[in-house]
């Protein structure tokens, strides 16, 4: 089969090498390939996946296209697409988005005789690859479940009505993303008083079955990677929250924390992204170390005379 990635980041390699090891055509497109990324070219061309010029050369002939881009590029990423786009090809959309940003994604795709269907990742991609838990839905998700499944996919079928499976997604997505801020929070600010293991003891009561220091250096780890994404997913949350009639002050506060932390990791303040173990320390401390550290600086600076 050929399936057609839009969107080269972390999620479109695990979905392209999975892909390729079974056997299928992979083509892709990113909107970082024209200036040269050459950790993405060196990547396509270990497992053989045709890096496209535009997002229309790489779904021209593709029976299934995956949209896998930053919330804030869905819409965007779907219009140029569907120019292109064989009829009756299905364009799942993996993108971390709002049912109203989901509406509006389908609109082209669905004009030019496509077949959209919203797919919301309910967890982490990596640990599972292709069987990561996918929640289905609109009008043709129940045709393309099937084809999925064929490819290796754990699709589930959420409901016919677009929007649904994305409202699932993001209301989820107000309390694991909140708790990933939560704890970068609570913890640094913990790390400062001194306080840190009181508190991990003290959720260790409370919760029994969470092990608060693994799941601490999991979520640090997974903010400072991902932040930036994870931002606009939360502004993508947030936009969810509203549009159901409430004030989304949790979400907007954990997309800013998100923000925050991927503008620390944009500075090098976690180190180098192109390097291995990037964002991989044993420890949360370490990185909360590294966050008091750059306050503290910061605070230097706007007292000196």
């Amino acid at each position: 089969m050929h399936v057609a990635l839009i969107g080269y980041g972390e999620v479109g390699r695990i979905l392209a090498e999975d892909l390729r090891s079974a056997g299928h055509v992979v083509s892709a497109f990113d909107v970082k390939l024209p200036d040269g990324d050459e950790a993405m070219r060196a990547h396509a061309g270990r497992h053989g996946v045709t890096l496209a010029p535009s997002h229309g050369e790489a779904v021209a002939t593709a029976e299934l296209v995956i949209s896998a881009v930053t919330a804030r590029r869905t819409v965007e990423a779907a219009r140029s697409c569907a120019g292109t786009l064989s009829p009756g090809a299905f364009f799942l959309d993996f993108n971390s988005a709002s049912p109203g940003a989901k509406r509006a994604a389908a609109q082209p795709i669905t004009r030019q005789g496509g077949r959209y269907v919203e797919g919301a990742v309910m967890t982490a991609v990596p640990p599972h690859r292709l069987k990561v838990p996918l929640l289905l839905g609109g009008p043709h998700a129940a045709a393309l479940a099937p084809v999925l499944r064929d490819l290796g996919f754990a699709p589930q079928v959420g409901s016919s009505e677009l929007g649904v499976a994305s409202a699932t997604k993001m209301c989820r997505s107000v309390m694991i993303k909140g708790l990933e801020a939560m704890v970068i929070e609570s913890f640094t600010a913990a790390r400062r008083y001194g306080v840190e293991d009181a508190v991990i003891a003290s959720l260790g009561e409370t919760f029994p079955g969470v092990d608060w220091e693994r799941q601490a250096t999991y979520f640090f780890q997974r903010v400072i990677e991902h932040g930036r994404r994870r931002g606009e997913e939360m502004h993508e949350a947030a936009g969810t929250v509203r549009e159901a009639g409430l004030d989304p002050w949790s979400a907007d506060a954990t997309a800013a924390r998100q923000d925050w932390m991927a503008d620390l990791g944009d500075e090098g303040l976690f180190g180098d992204r192109d390097q291995p173990g990037f964002a991989r320390s044993t420890d949360w401390r370490v990185e909360a170390d590294r966050i008091l550290d750059h306050l503290d600086g910061e605070r230097a600076l706007e007292e000196a005379p």
